[in-house]
């Protein structure tokens, strides 16, 4: 039996690129280039070269001092190619700055060295005998298409800076490396030469060669998962090649790249879909932390089965990432609207995600439970949000509720959402209407304001006269076409302030949630900053019947019994406008956002009552 060894060779750029290399195509687009959620990217490319300059400067007439830029993990081929498992994106940065730095000589009209044109592209005759011409680097993901050839032959002002995000990061990085040169080498040909002499000769790596690629990808593990390499989503996708079939690297490699590209595309942070599918899949305390996730993963392939099966965990993975996006456009896991889902975007921001750990443990869920678990979130969330419940907090509570759901059978799901996310909302019964009495517009973003008086307004309406395609959709409440209207003008005429009486100027009362409400914007153009017995005939306008029936609920019944008319009489209205009545006002809102976001009496408030 031949005996399997790992050579370890310190090398120069110079001896690294006189072999050949490729990155096989179940390996990760190239990433340096970008500027992602994580802040690095772009910026990796820029310290790259600054470290290297750094060192560069240090040079004497005599000497100069070696930067060490790390570790690569290569497999050699039959075809004598190394594969690139660990380092494609050191490498392919070191050859694309080769490639600038060769284009800016050019630019300048210095004569390109031979050697440095075979640093790019060489000649190789095989053991046929036959002359083979080759990239010293190719990339053979699909991501990449064949756009580092094109900079390769020195076509980088032709290539598309469009398409694929390795085609663009490709691009960001090239570009970063050409500004680079004419930042710190003020486009003298002399000088960019003696750089180029010092990163070839001086700046050097290690390159651990293996026998196969099942020992490299093990090596990769061992050299990254120290918190130093790559992060845990990287990680992850090694341990699944390394304990699948060479075989199934195809078929694992479509499933990965699909996993990335859905997660890509909607702007979302890998490892945060993949901390949360974890919380959302498993009884995995909350306390988990990004940079913990693959140690757990190494210590519960019992549960995952990860390494048994890795095709069947990764399909799994990319099934939870398809529903996990389309929670992101406000859809459920099959894509179609979600009012609960895409109203809690309204609420929170796109920053608020929390809950889909919820939804990802529901997803498979029926429809209608579905949509009962969604409306239901929506509701808890905004009353954690509402009465300043830390992020820390109710997540810990949403992980607790996702962990239930997994183990509630169907008949009892009703049970399970009045024991969870229903308590929850009782529990904070008096600090919510605490909140709601006080609020202020200053004391909670704009967006959240928004919701609120949108979420009231149109529960008031589709009360009255049921649902339809535009009240049943929130975002028609809260988009640009309505405004916020102060009843007691902010920054109000003297009419107004004088009107108004004591308090007029306040701008505690000016900003309180009972002075504000929902109104179109071209009506409250024609109403600005007047008193408020000039804007009364204005409210009456409005297609909203709650900011209809603001002074008055004449000529607003229909009949005796019929819905518009019960929730007329169900209104209060302001004939005349003062202190007294902001703060009614006020009351009466919060006692509808108990109704609206279903916010039930506390237990012991209801045994007093008894």
């Amino acid at each position: 039996m031949t005996e399997q060894i790992i050579i370890s060779h310190g090398m120069t750029l110079k001896r690294l690129l006189q072999d050949f290399y490729r990155v096989p195509d179940y390996q990760r687009e190239y990433v340096w280039g970008e500027s992602d959620a994580k802040g690095d990217g772009g910026d990796q490319v820029e310290q790259f070269l600054a470290d290297i300059y750094g060192e560069y400067e240090n040079i004497t007439k005599e000497s100069a001092p070696e930067y060490f830029i790390g570790t690569i993990v290569v497999c050699q081929g039959d075809d004598e190619l190394f594969d690139l498992i660990d380092g494609q994106q050191r490498t392919t940065t070191c050859y694309l700055t080769i490639c600038a730095i060769r284009d800016a000589l050019s630019d300048l009209q210095k004569e390109i060295p031979e050697e440095m044109k075979s640093q790019i592209a060489a000649t190789s005759v095989d053991w046929r005998g036959k002359t083979v011409s080759r990239y010293r680097l190719e990339l053979q993901y699909e991501d990449a298409g064949n756009i580092l050839e094109e900079y390769a032959v020195g076509k980088a002002l032709t290539v598309p800076r469009d398409g694929t995000r390795s085609i663009r990061n490709l691009g960001n990085a090239y570009d970063t490396v050409r500004e680079f040169v004419r930042t710190n080498f003020c486009n003298d040909a002399d000088s960019v030469m003696r750089f180029y002499g010092y990163v070839l000769n001086k700046v050097k790596i290690i390159r651990i060669q293996t026998p196969t690629i099942t020992k490299a990808l093990k090596i990769f593990e061992t050299i990254n998962a120290r918190g130093v390499g790559l992060d845990a989503m990287d990680l992850l996708k090694n341990l699944l090649f390394m304990h699948a079939k060479e075989s199934d690297f195809g078929k694992l490699k479509e499933i990965w790249k699909s996993l990335n590209d859905e997660i890509y595309k909607a702007g979302e942070k890998p490892l945060r879909f993949l901390r949360y599918y974890l919380l959302a899949s498993f009884d995995v305390d909350s306390k988990l932390r990004e940079d913990g996730i693959y140690d757990w993963f190494q210590k519960n392939e019992k549960l995952t089965g990860h390494e048994s099966q890795p095709i069947k965990f990764a399909q799994q993975l990319l099934e939870a990432a398809r529903a996990y996006v389309n929670f992101t456009r406000g859809n459920n896991s099959s894509g179609a609207y979600q009012a609960g889902i895409a109203n809690t975007q309204l609420l929170g921001g796109r920053s608020v995600k929390q809950h889909f750990i919820i939804l990802l443990a529901g997803r498979r869920l029926p429809a209608e439970k579905f949509t009962l678990l969604s409306d239901e979130v929506e509701k808890t969330l905004f009353a954690w949000l509402i009465t300043g419940t830390t992020g820390k907090e109710y997540e810990r509570r949403i992980v607790d509720v996702a962990h239930k759901l997994r183990y509630v059978a169907d008949k009892d799901f009703g049970s399970f959402l009045a024991e969870t996310l229903r308590a929850e909302r009782r529990g904070l019964r008096r600090e919510f209407e605490r909140v709601m009495n006080n609020l202020r517009s200053y004391d909670a973003r704009q967006f959240r304001i928004r919701y609120l008086l949108a979420k009231i307004t149109q529960h008031i309406d589709l009360q009255a006269y049921g649902p339809s395609d535009s009240r049943c959709n929130l975002a028609d409440y809260t988009e640009g076409g309505n405004d916020i209207e102060h009843i007691l003008p902010d920054h109000g005429d003297d009419e107004a302030v004088q009107e108004f009486g004591e308090g007029g100027a306040n701008e505690d009362i000016i900003q309180s949630a009972g002075n504000l409400l929902l109104i179109e914007k071209a009506i409250n153009r024609s109403i600005r900053n007047k008193c408020y017995s000039k804007k009364i005939p204005a409210y009456g306008k409005s297609k909203f019947l709650l900011t209809q029936c603001q002074a008055s609920i004449a000529n607003k019944e229909i009949g005796v019994a019929d819905k518009i008319t019960t929730t007329v009489h169900g209104l209060e209205f302001y004939p005349v406008w003062n202190v007294e009545n902001v703060k009614k006002r006020q009351a009466f809102l919060t006692k509808l956002a108990c109704t609206v976001w279903d916010v039930p009496e506390a237990i012991e408030q209801k045994a007093i009552l008894d």
